[in-house]
């Protein structure tokens, strides 16, 4: 029998806002969006657990350079919470270790709860994470019964809102910094109201600074990949869309070649101390730099020429 011919890879350069499925690893939805398109390389830029769905940013190519300044982004969630359970995962995938009754919760004292929540604050990781001790994932660890010592790492809830609650369930929208565990948060809210509780459902919503953009199911790129290809690449934002939040400045060829070569320059204007995107004259994506306190920049990370 004659082996289906591999077809090739492909050089592109773009952001894909998938529309992560539920029970979908984030490996395994990036794996799946490089093979889609054939590309090179990619990248994600923060985990979902398999239980939860919602934005996942996917860099391709020289947009992988930006992983990890989109790691350091604002997120915003919608969670369901179930008080009067507490798991030994903190999801709905662990047994329950512990029980309350939540019958005389009210939605007053719930938002009081989540208002008293808001704020910088420093949060213990789960055991059952993706961090690492000594080269294992801690969640690995958990799974054969062990626990390590965590250290607390600074977080900061922007927001953290009651959207509804029915006398068991309440589902909670919270904008917040990079590292924050919506599972973590769901025990410290509870414990505020002399709770237990674990987390039901989770759909992260928005990642700074893509909110308002359009994300794409792995349905849809299914339908295009092999049969519409232009149509599929253009789903990419460029990525300079991934810095659109950032102070940027654009540059002619010759200050572009200048800092392609490393060097530094002294540009007019550009606000201090300061990272920047650096941009050609058509409003491609350049590379990163940054800026001192008297105005010389210099450059962090260039992305190479080609790709979309």
């Amino acid at each position: 029998m004659q082996s289906k011919t591999r077809r090739p890879r492909r050089r592109l350069d773009g952001i894909l806002l998938l529309d992560k499925p539920l029970g979908l690893s984030s490996n395994e939805a990036l794996q799946r969006v490089k093979r889609l398109y054939r590309a090179e390389k990619a990248g994600h830029t923060g985990s979902l657990d398999p239980l939860a769905t919602g934005v996942l940013p996917i860099c391709l190519g020289e947009a992988t350079k930006l992983s990890g300044v989109l790691l350091e982004s604002d997120k915003r969630y919608v969670a369901r919470l179930r008080f009067g359970e507490q798991t030994r995962t903190g999801d709905a995938e662990g047994e329950v270790i512990a029980r309350s009754d939540p019958s005389r919760l009210k939605p007053e004292s719930v938002q009081e709860a989540c208002a008293a929540l808001t704020g910088v604050q420093q949060q213990v990781p789960p055991m059952y994470s993706a961090l690492k001790h000594q080269g294992r994932p801690l969640y690995e660890i958990a799974r054969e019964g062990g626990e390590v010592e965590r250290t607390a790492r600074s977080i900061e809830i922007y927001e953290l809102k009651l959207l509804a609650f029915d006398g068991r369930e309440a589902d909670v929208e919270v904008h917040c910094s990079k590292g924050t565990y919506i599972r973590t948060l769901a025990e410290d809210l509870a414990a505020r109201l002399q709770q237990y509780a674990h987390l039901r459902a989770l759909r992260r919503t928005e990642v700074t600074p893509f909110v308002g953009s359009i994300l794409h199911t792995l349905p849809e790129l299914e339908a295009l990949a092999g049969q519409d290809e232009a149509t599929l690449d253009r789903l990419l934002l460029s990525p300079a869309q991934g810095l659109r939040h950032w102070p940027s400045q654009t540059v002619d060829a010759l200050r572009a070649q200048a800092f392609a070569q490393g060097r530094a320059q002294r540009l007019p204007g550009v606000p201090r101390e300061a990272q920047l995107a650096i941009l050609d004259e058509a409003g491609r994506l350049l590379g990163l730099a940054r800026s001192d306190e008297e105005g010389w920049v210099r450059p962090l990370r260039w992305l190479l020429p080609g790709g979309l």
